[in-house]
């Protein structure tokens, strides 16, 4: 084994294992919390498991693993169960319930810390927040063969196993469980009603949200455990609509950012030449909120980014569409082209005069539309699809004044709008049938299909 590859191995494997698993097991958990919309449990339990960690040395006058687990998960547990009495009992709004819970027992454990005889642990902000990760070494032999003995593992950091074990865990737990939860997340009376008791799978679900937020706490601070309840879950939730595909995708996410996360922060500044390197855990959790803007911007169905690339396409079609129906109108009225400053006019400006301007460019490459001496008008590919928006405007005229009951003239504006529902699929469903005559409410006749 070459010096650097052990130096790896020994400085940097550990607690970028360690932070890989913390983000994983959170990130798992973390799809049910942001589908309740109470992804601010895992901010409540990550806060207050201070106090109870403080009370554990108070009580037992040591800080070993065993009885500092216990005291965090005591309090993660009290942090679910307060925050379930005062939702229920008390009527207050979730949110608000895990603020002021949070908020005081987070208090609570800086007062005793500073104050108590719990002044004496060795546990600051900086712990916290950030977590200790930097601070798990491990001294592995020298050579490869001797790595698989039971005496090496066990110099393993306790964190990196302890985080293995949550990912075990949670892992299970989520396949076992996964079509209970997921009819518990999506609608709990329904679940109560068909036989699944909601109220035990909630506790189930928040007992395994405490256990892996106090399991995480330790080595990668609260602020990595909040950010990978939420970040991977919410990310994967912009990428797919399907819940076993969000879960594997959050999956994915929280070790991209786990591993490229501790990455960055611990060579990054030195490829930048830099002498001291980065937190660990917020690197990751800059990663993190990283992808999560990516996925909110650029989601292939609900980002920002292609909404509104969308919602432009959408603006060009409907401006490229009532253009061929207002030269198709004017055909009916004798005039075979419209003048170009008529066009604006005769569409309604829709999407204002740049829209009109580019539906019109967009109608002559595709064809539909020819541009002579100033002035458009229809080919004969236009004339047919004109003929088709015009028979769907017509047609939903008729619908309107012989179903709905409007008078003739309160029913254009409405055609206007639902005339763009034409392709195959949405007119099996939306266009009305044939009226009586093939006359419209306005005595114009409409167009055959």
């Amino acid at each position: 084994m070459s010096p650097g590859i052990h130096e790896f191995i020994s400085i940097d494997l550990p607690p970028m294992l360690a932070g890989t698993f913390a983000c994983l097991s959170c990130a798992l958990v973390g799809n049910f919390l942001v589908l309740r919309r109470i992804s601010l449990m895992g901010d409540a339990i990550s806060h207050s498991v201070l106090p109870g960690l403080v009370v554990a040395f108070m009580l037992t006058g040591t800080r070993a693993a065993f009885p500092m687990f216990v005291g965090a998960a005591a309090a993660g547990l009290l942090t679910v169960g307060l925050v379930e009495l005062l939702r229920r009992y008390a009527r207050i709004e979730p949110g608000a319930a895990m603020g002021v819970v949070f908020s005081v027992l987070f208090a609570l454990g800086v007062l005793l810390l500073e104050r108590g005889a719990g002044r004496h642990v060795d546990l600051d902000a900086d712990c916290v927040l950030n977590g200790v990760l930097e601070g798990m070494i491990w001294f592995p032999p020298s050579e490869w063969s001797e790595f698989a003995t039971w005496q090496t593992l066990r110099e393993v950091p306790r964190q990196v196993w302890t985080l293995m074990a949550a990912v075990a865990v949670v892992g299970v737990f989520v396949v076992a469980l996964f079509k209970e939860l997921r009819i518990v997340c999506f609608d709990p009376g329904l679940a109560t009603s068909q036989g699944y008791p909601a109220s035990l799978l909630n506790g189930g679900l928040m007992l395994v949200v405490a256990c892996v937020t106090v399991a995480s706490f330790e080595a990668v601070g609260s602020i990595l455990v909040i950010a990978m309840l939420i970040c991977p879950a919410a990310s994967a939730r912009m990428l797919t609509d399907r819940l076993s595909s969000q879960v594997v995708v959050s999956g994915v996410i929280a070790t991209v950012c786990g591993v490229s996360g501790y990455v960055l922060g611990a060579f990054g500044p030195r490829w930048l030449g830099f002498d001291n390197a980065l937190s660990a855990s917020g690197m990751i959790t800059v990663v993190a909120g990283v992808v999560m803007t990516l996925s909110m911007l650029f989601g292939p169905q609900h980002g920002a980014a292609v909404r509104f690339v969308r919602r432009v396409r959408f603006v060009l079609t409907i401006a490229r569409e009532d253009l061929l129906g207002s030269l198709y109108r004017a055909q009916e009225r004798g005039e075979m082209s419209l003048a170009i400053v008529e066009v604006a006019d005769a569409t309604g400006g829709a999407g204002g005069g740049l829209a009109v301007r580019v539906a019109r460019r967009r109608a002559i490459l595709r064809g539909q539309v020819q541009e002579r001496a100033g002035r458009v008008s229809l080919t004969e590919a236009g004339q047919k699809e004109a003929a088709s928006i015009i028979r769907s405007h017509r047609l939903w005229e008729s619908y309107l004044v012989e179903r709905g009951g409007f008078a003739p003239d309160h029913v254009h504006d409405a055609a206007m709008r639902l005339e763009h529902a034409r392709d195959t699929e949405r007119r099996a469903r939306l266009e009305p049938p044939q009226p009586a005559s093939a006359i419209d409410p306005h005595d114009r006749p409409i167009p055959p299909g």
